[in-house]
């Protein structure tokens, strides 16, 4: 899947020098958006450190790119997230030490917005580092999804609910409109955010700093990365944020991954979008947005079935939990059939929140194709996306409801049918 790139940064109509800065570093794949703050010279010198602490370090660990381009089977997806978020602590510890040593410079701080395209051929994964407001974009099969979360006091409260996007600019907090809640350099350290997820064929995207986004339309956006040549896409867009008064520096990195019809790819691409589609449609996943879905794909795992090919057994040790993309499979008690499920449907589920042995035994019924999700990459998940956790865990509390509410009617029904039979015995018996 080829790449190509662009970028372009201007100051803006109502500022007079320019805070931002960018990287595109062609033979790493590393793209880069810093947007600075603290003043005339402290902004521009505090993005500046950044870009270059962030290179350097991301190259000095090239040898494990490297070898994760090759699926070298020692190296893990999180190995390289470990390298995105020790390149931004560098970046951040640069910073705060050029602000301490110099007067002018104090609580100078940028933002950062890291993303690395790592693997090879078809299995290309992006790997993202994000701190402040800056954002990256994912333009996919004419959607757009913002796969970032702003860092800022706007979006604190409406995360909050204290108000709605729509109340910003009537606010009284509108005066701290710009305002962040985590920069780089600021403090010694920082809280960084790192997810990675596939990259499928005809990927669009765009990392850029607030004074472009404020004048995105997300409706427009993937027909604006998608139209023209690549190298004349981030001026048009700096061109439409000044034409809607270019009230910050405005920086854009566009990325576009190419489409392709290869029939080698296609297996890739449908196994992506296939996870995805099973994940959204399921009642434990349906209050998550594309971006956390996103991140749950990427811990879910693809496996397919022979005819009579067993899943797991009554009374081993779970750890997964399996829904069924195509195909059946069959739930039994010994010899008893107690359910079938066919696509969409999921089992096994209790194995993420419990440690119990699996109380049925799971077979394929025909050729099936299974997502799995582990125990383990699903406390990963909880610990690192606590907001996504939450909406995960109430969905779970509701379906354990819907199930207790099942299983108490099934428990009355029986109850009443037993009573219903002995009371029938009892009149035999008074007839005889």
């Amino acid at each position: 899947m080829e790449l190509t790139f662009a970028a372009a940064t201007d100051v803006g109509r109502q500022r007079n020098h320019n805070e931002d800065n960018f990287l595109i570093d062609k033979k790493l794949r590393l793209f880069l958006v810093a947007d600075g703050m603290g003043g005339h010279a402290a902004g521009e010198v505090a993005s500046s450190i950044a870009v270059h602490e962030v290179r350097d370090t991301i190259f000095n660990n090239r040898e494990l790119l490297d070898r994760y381009r090759v699926d070298h089977p020692g190296v893990q997806s999180y190995e390289i997230l470990q390298v995105l978020e020790s390149a931004v602590q560098t970046a951040c510890s640069a910073v705060h030490s050029r602000a301490q040593a110099e007067q002018d410079k104090r609580g100078m701080g940028t933002t950062v917005t890291v993303m690395l395209i790592a693997g090879a051929g078809e299995h290309l994964r992006g790997f993202v580092a994000h701190v402040g407001d800056s954002r990256c974009y994912l333009a996919r099969q004419n959607q757009c999804h913002v796969l970032t979360e702003d860092h800022s006091l706007m979006n604190e409260l409406v995360r909050r609910g204290k108000l709605n996007r729509e109340q910003i600019e009537s606010s009284p907090y509108k005066q701290y409109k710009n305002a962040v809640t985590r920069a780089v350099g600021v403090y010694s350290s920082v809280e960084v955010d790192t997810f990675d997820f596939d990259i499928l064929p005809g990927d669009r995207f765009l990392l850029c700093s607030d004074g472009m986004y404020a004048y995105i339309d997300e409706d427009e956006l993937p027909k604006q990365l998608a139209e023209g040549e690549v190298k004349d896409v981030p001026k048009k867009l700096v061109d439409r944020a000044n034409a809607g008064g270019g009230h910050d520096n405005i920086t854009a990195v566009v990325i576009r991954v190419g489409a392709t019809s290869s029939a080698e790819h296609a297996p890739r691409q449908t196994e992506v979008s296939l996870k995805l589609d099973v994940l959204k449609g399921m009642q434990m996943f349906r209050y998550l947005s594309y971006k956390e879905l996103v991140r749950i794909g990427t811990i879910a795992e693809m496996i397919e079935l022979e005819p009579d090919q067993v899943v797991f057994t009554q009374g081993q040790p779970g750890d997964s939990m399996y829904v069924v993309v195509s195909g059946s499979v069959k739930l039994a008690k010994g010899d008893k059939t107690v359910a079938v499920l066919g696509k969409g449907q999921h089992f096994g589920e209790m194995s993420l929140v419990d440690r119990s042995v699996r109380s049925l035994t799971a077979t394929a019924n025909e050729p099936t194709r299974l997502v799995v999700i582990t125990r383990k990459d699903f406390y990963d998940i909880i610990k690192r996306e606590p907001a996504s956790a939450v909406k995960m865990l109430w969905s779970f509390v509701q379906v354990l409801g819907q199930r207790l509410r099942k299983t108490t009617s099934d428990l009355s029904d029986a109850l009443h049918g037993d009573k219903r039979g002995v009371e029938t015995e009892e009149e035999n018996l008074s007839q005889d």
